[in-house]
């Protein structure tokens, strides 16, 4: 018989059975190997001694030819081996329990996790490097009727912003869209298409038109007056070295925070270039603070928030029932909340009040119509059925909040997944436009600061900031989404813990719970540690090995040498760049 290779662990086989032949595709279930279980994927075929260079990896694989949306395909539990407990969400949207452990040494090229040709991918990234090339010389902020030397600095610019831009897409998106991905509500491709669009609007229509020179209150001022050359070389080397230290995280798929690296970037050119006293170090302090008060207050608002959805939800009489009932009631109170904390409509107290409870309302409706349009023949089949399972639900009598409750089964699963699938898509959605409109100023601040220096403008006032920049700054966004911002979503969404759509919203929610209030309370917190540390959190709910503690190590450590990277490229970059501008100027 002909020997044929398993492509995932590259090992030979002969073994008729080790393959299924299914119309209409080729479908392998499982090779004969028993400590390596393979996925049902279309696109897995066997092949005469063909060994491949890299394990295939399934988190990322798209398939065309089915629509993965927050109600697909939910299989019923399977028995834990070796008589085991069940674990209630086990099953992940649309896989095998066999594909819950993928290599996590492992990320493919963009062609491959688009699920695209290698040309398709080529094309796309010259498109992106054509336009980044070409698009400043029809921006405004060039600079209208001004010397060689002027526009040609202007346009390096741009350019530095639009790299700072890049990687603050590749890196910081992941926190609105890695747990939709990684719980299965969103594809891959659904959530960089989406988060491109809303990141984008939220740049221009949400970002700030007034910035200072001087970033997060980090430097002094007053210690770089009169000193235009040196402040604008500051500037762009805390650009370059906040975009080159994002890049390497990007790449290691490490999610760090784009605001320290620009804080970092910002000291060491103060250190080295204003001495001691150029550093605020009571607002350094406040930073480094935050790599432990933001993590922490994320797994706790998370653990808790998991803990209440399978104490109230799972064992209700009826929980799809219950989760259709409290979606609504969630809605209203984190709409209203936001409204009425980030977004307020008026400066008077009371009729901000009401506006926000009218935009909660308003969007609770919503979201009960959408739930009973979507799944609606799915709550009617678990009412009508409802007096039949006794496994469907868990008793609740004298059941506490941290007790371990066993999962919904079957149309229950289905519905309770369906719903917070939703749910967890419309915070991704709203935390994605959001970021937009806040994180673009870690690129266009220190950029539109030093295209006011270049233009003769104020180099300690507030600049303003104009729409083209501020496009620009979406664009470079979007552009580091697309190439490499499915890295660091493959380390939110898979590496730190399996998450399903309910995990996934409560991480979704606790995260942008905590950021809203503590910012309002003045707290030093960073989104990008609040949401590793919710993740974290939905994974302690489940058991202190639920965690994979390799994976927390790499992204602590990564936090922890963030300030001190960064201050160490814009120290070398700042002197590469004086150097530079003494034979340009």
């Amino acid at each position: 018989m002909t020997p044929f290779s398993c492509l995932p662990c590259a090992r030979s086989t002969t073994s008729p059975d080790a393959f299924l032949l299914r119309y209409p595709h080729l479908r392998l279930p499982k090779c004969r190997h028993y400590e390596h279980q393979l996925p049902k994927i279309e696109n897995l075929m066997l092949r005469p001694f063909q060994v491949p260079t890299r394990p295939y990896l399934p988190i990322l694989s798209l398939r065309n030819s089915r629509r993965t949306h927050p109600c697909a395909n939910i299989s019923s539990f399977a028995e834990a081996e070796g008589g085991k407990e069940q674990n209630d969400e086990a099953i992940h949207l649309g896989t095998r329990q066999e594909d819950a452990k993928p290599n996590e040494e492992y990320l493919p090229g963009m062609a491959q996790a688009f699920n695209i040709s290698s040309r398709t991918a080529f094309a796309i990234a010259i498109f992106i490097a054509f336009a980044a090339l070409t698009l400043p010389f029809f921006m405004k902020s060039l600079g209208q009727g001004v010397g060689v030397k002027t526009k040609f600095l202007s346009y390096a610019t741009l350019l530095f912003g639009f790299y700072m831009a890049w990687n603050i897409g590749a890196n910081d998106v992941a926190n609105a869209m890695g747990t939709s991905v990684g719980s299965g509500a969103l594809t891959l491709r659904q959530a960089v298409v989406t988060a491109a669009i809303l990141e984008f609007s939220g740049a221009l229509l949400m970002g700030t038109h007034v910035t200072g020179t001087m970033q997060n209150g980090i430097l002094v001022a007053n210690m770089f007056q009169g000193k235009d050359t040196l402040l604008f070389a500051g500037l762009l080397s805390s650009l370059a070295s906040a975009g080159t230290w994002l890049q390497v995280a990007s790449y290691y798929g490490w999610p760090v925070s784009t605001t320290h690296c620009i804080v970092g970037s910002m000291v060491g050119f103060g250190l080295a270039y204003g001495g001691a006293g150029a550093v605020f170090w009571t607002s350094l302090a406040r930073v480094a603070s935050s790599w432990v008060i933001s993590p922490v207050l994320g797994a706790l608002v998370s653990f808790l928030v998991y803990k209440c959805i399978r104490r109230f939800v799972y064992s209700a009489r009826n929980p799809g029932q219950a989760a259709a009932a409290a979606a609504p009631i969630a809605v209203f109170l984190g709409v209203t909340g936001i409204s009425f904390a980030a977004f307020p409509l008026s400066k008077s107290f009371p009729i901000a009040l009401a506006q926000a409870l009218g935009c909660g309302a308003v969007g609770a409706v919503l979201v009960y119509n959408l739930i009973r349009k979507q799944l609606g023949h799915l709550l009617e089949k678990s009412a009508s059925s409802h007096s039949e399972p006794q496994e469907s639900y868990t008793q609740t009598k004298n059941l506490g909040l941290l007790s371990d409750v066993a999962g919904p089964k079957g149309t229950q699963l289905e519905i309770v997944y369906g719903v917070f699938g939703y749910m967890q898509v419309l915070s991704a959605c709203f935390m994605s436009f959001a970021h937009g409109g806040n994180d673009v100023s870690n690129a266009i601040g220190p950029l539109a600061g030093a295209l006011s220096i270049l233009q003769g403008g104020p180099s300690s006032a507030e600049i303003v900031i104009p729409n083209d920049v501020l496009a620009w700054g979406g664009f470079g966004i979007v552009a580091g989404l697309l190439i490499w911002g499915y890295r660091v979503i493959a380390t939110i969404g898979k590496k730190i813990t399996e998450l399903t759509p309910t995990r996934g919203f409560a991480a979704e929610f606790a995260a942008a719970s905590v950021v809203l209030f503590a910012s309002k309370l003045a707290l030093p917190i960073s989104a990008t540690h609040t949401l590793v540390g919710a993740v974290m959190g939905v994974g302690f709910a489940r058991g202190l090995n639920s965690v994979r503690a390799e994976t927390v190590r790499e992204i602590v450590t990564s936090w922890a040498v963030t300030i001190p990277v960064g201050a160490s490229l814009a120290v070398l970059y700042t002197w590469i760049l004086t150097k530079l501008l003494s034979f340009i100027l």
